[in-house]
């Protein structure tokens, strides 16, 4: 047990529902364990529901054992960076061999679905909320399948990527101090917040023959310095940052996750930072026994609890420590938990705990926490970091007082609350802020400065659910004809019911062309060149790219030499991503709605014809075509028969390009707004 049942807060009492007895497993991991160790018996461990008995006078017994961070396992004293990261490897083996358990090098690979997409605000602040599978492969064992839940939600309008704390749990976030949930808080402060259930990697409890350890092992028992819960969930965590690394469009700086954990999850959170140098912030959580609290510590909960019971959250190795016959003790362990700490340097730490009297018992021992915080520090000054800025003597440096911050990127703050994190998540977004930074949320009431080729994501939550769309799109392939630009391309080919008209014109002249519409309407230059940067045109290679851009720049009061610009910005793009693609550049169409524009629009017409090329852009004048009002529904968006005038132009090009259209057509269907789609039209 980590507390006993009656100091069970609400995050801890949530968090246990993902543990069910259930069935007796098919093995007895614990007592094949003890016999491959030789234990013939366990000492029993204190009682979490006596805690009267923990007492700090007699709680230093092997103080004389405790392992020397700072010099190497030869006995040489580590005095400078590099002789550092030798004795980290040492430390990082010792772990791995006798704490928590080495991932397997078969561990399989994860691939990611977004399955969900959701805009919302929180606060006011519009959001972006992505719900993940990773499906786990298990081709080598089919009977065990693991996929890893986890979610995500970003600032809608950001138009850089942010940093994201994701917390592990999966259950209903808590508290609201000052009336604001930390997740709102995280918005605020220009963080995206996520969860990833541990759960769904590795159950919480003995049945080892499931989750990913079971996977890897292939339902079979795991050998000693096979990893436990803590590192499987760590794990888990490293692939989310994979997935961070690829997906662009996620908006997530892949550079700045942090983690979160509370009690076991904390120190998960701890194991998940100190074993990947990608973790960027780690904030622990009352982490305990296995945690942040020092082995050494007789105060609380103790190895022998974790030996004799979630001996499943350790490696095998960890459970002779507890044992009575033959006699090891905590001084036995090669490690103690300010090495695990110190692995985490020289990225920012924060230590949380709360008060006894709030509910954060003595079974946690914040003080046992605090000595190993003391004891980490000499890593993170060597790395040239701030640490804890105390005396630097574990058994005799006082605590601060409570709701006090201290340190530098080794971080301590005591709460005046009780088993949970919540009072500390105002100063940890204040604290993180010297270290880990994050673009400013744009002011919704002043523009911000656009240059029409710099790319610029769209603010509003539709126009980010139809990127996500247009990115299942391109990920489907089987497209030769891309078309992008704005309104007036998405319009043909969409599958709105209002377009259904321009959809049969659509189909009726590039059936056979494999052509796909990531039009998006609205957009400026600076729009599109955001779509393509962002992954709209990754991995699509067609052959032949149809843009018609630049209206919206005109109407906005751009000069005709700035959007000429930023449309030849698109066309360098292209031929970036897509260096194999021809480009139909089409002019912009005359605007009946603003006669005051058609200046603007010939000189950037005639700009445009500049562009073409005989052997990669081809110019599409159209304008002395359109100029009867009847090719437009509404001055500005072409009728059918102006899009037939608009295909009447593209078929040459198209054919020259690709031959005759085939009888058959491999494109993806067409897409529609987002907001219809969620309505139910």
């Amino acid at each position: 047990m980590t507390v006993g049942l009656a100091l069970v807060s609400v995050g801890l009492a949530a968090a246990r529902q993902f543990g069910p007895p259930g069935p007796p497993p098919p093995f007895d991991d614990h007592a094949l364990m003890m016999k491959k160790l030789g234990i013939r018996a366990l000492r029993p461990g204190p009682d979490p529901k006596n805690q009267s008995t923990f007492d700090e006078a007699t709680a230093n017994p092997y103080k004389d054992s405790m392992p020397d961070l700072m010099r190497m396992d030869n006995g040489a004293k580590v005095t400078n960076k590099g002789q550092w990261q030798a004795r980290r490897k040492e430390i990082v083996e010792l772990f791995e061999r006798e704490v928590y358990g080495r991932v397997p090098k078969n561990a399989p690979r994860v691939s990611w679905e977004v399955t969900g997409v959701t805009p919302g605000e929180s606060g006011g602040i519009p959001t972006i909320a992505r719900t993940l599978i990773g499906h786990v492969d298990n081709s080598r064992y089919r009977k065990v399948q693991v996929r890893i839940q986890a979610t995500f939600t970003v600032p809608a309008h950001a138009t850089r990527h942010v940093p994201v704390i994701i917390e592990f749990g999966g259950f209903p976030f808590f508290g609201r101090p000052n009336g604001k949930p930390w997740t709102q808080q995280a918005i605020e402060h220009g963080w995206g917040y996520g969860t990833i259930n541990p759960n769904s990697i590795q159950p919480d409890n003995n049945h080892l023959e499931q989750g990913i350890i079971g996977l890897c092992n292939q339902g079979q028992p795991r050998k000693p310095d096979d990893w436990g819960a803590l590192r499987a969930w760590a794990w888990g965590l490293s692939r989310l940052i994979d997935y961070f690394e690829t997906d662009r469009s996620a908006m997530v700086d892949a550079k700045k996750v942090g983690i979160e954990g509370l009690s076991r999850y904390g120190k998960a959170a701890l194991v998940a930072e100190a074993f990947d140098p990608r973790v960027a912030v780690g904030f622990i959580g009352s982490s305990g026994e296995g945690g942040a609290k020092l082995h050494r510590h007789i105060f609380g909960e103790a190895v022998e609890n974790l030996a004799g019971g979630e001996f499943y959250w350790m490696a095998g190795n960890f459970i002779k420590y507890g044992a009575s016959d033959p006699l090891k003790t905590a001084a036995d362990l090669p490690v103690d938990s300010h090495e695990l700490i110190a692995l985490c340097a020289p990225r920012p730490c924060f230590l949380s705990h709360g008060i006894v009297e709030k509910g954060d018992a003595k079974w946690i021992d914040a003080h046992g926490a605090f000595m190993a915080a003391v004891l980490a520090g000499p890593a993170y000054r060597m790395l040239g970091k701030q640490d804890l800025g105390t005396p630097g003597d574990y058994l005799t440096d006082p605590m601060p007082p409570v709701n006090t911050l201290i340190g530098g990127e080794l971080a301590w703050r005591q709460h005046d609350g009780g088993h949970e994190v919540t009072p500390n998540w105002p100063t940890f977004f204040e604290w993180v802020a010297r270290y880990v930074s994050a673009p400013p949320l744009p002011d919704d009431r002043t523009p911000l400065p656009s240059k029409p080729d710099s790319p610029e994501a769209r603010a509003d939550g539709n126009s980010q659910f139809a990127h996500f769309q247009l990115l299942q799109k391109a990920a489907k392939g089987g497209i030769d004809v891309y078309f992008a630009g704005d309104s007036i391309t998405r319009r043909w080919g969409a599958s709105d019911p209002a377009c259904a008209e321009f959809l049969a014109n659509w189909k009726h002249n590039f059936f056979g062309w494999n052509a796909a519409d990531f039009g998006w309407g609205g957009d400026l230059t600076q729009n599109v060149l955001w779509r393509l940067k962002n992954g709209e045109l990754q991995g699509v290679d067609p052959k032949v790219i149809v843009l018609q851009v630049g209206t919206n720049n005109l109407a906005a009061g751009e000069k005709p030499e700035d959007a000429v610009r930023g449309i030849a910005t698109i066309i360098g793009e292209c031929r970036r991503i897509a260096p194999g693609a021809a480009i139909v550049l089409t002019s912009i169409f005359p605007r009946f709605d603003r006669p005051d524009l058609q200046s603007a629009i010939d000189t950037a017409n005639l700009g445009l014809a500049k562009m073409a090329n005989r052997e990669h852009v081809h110019f599409l004048n159209l304008g002395d075509k359109l100029m009867d009002p009847s090719c437009f529904v509404d001055g500005l968006h072409p009728s059918v028969e102006g899009y037939q005038i608009w295909a009447d132009g593209l078929k040459p090009i198209l054919t020259k390009l690709l031959g005759s259209p085939a009888a058959t057509d491999h494109s993806p269907a067409p897409t529609g707004d987002p907001s219809l789609m969620r309505r139910g039209g």
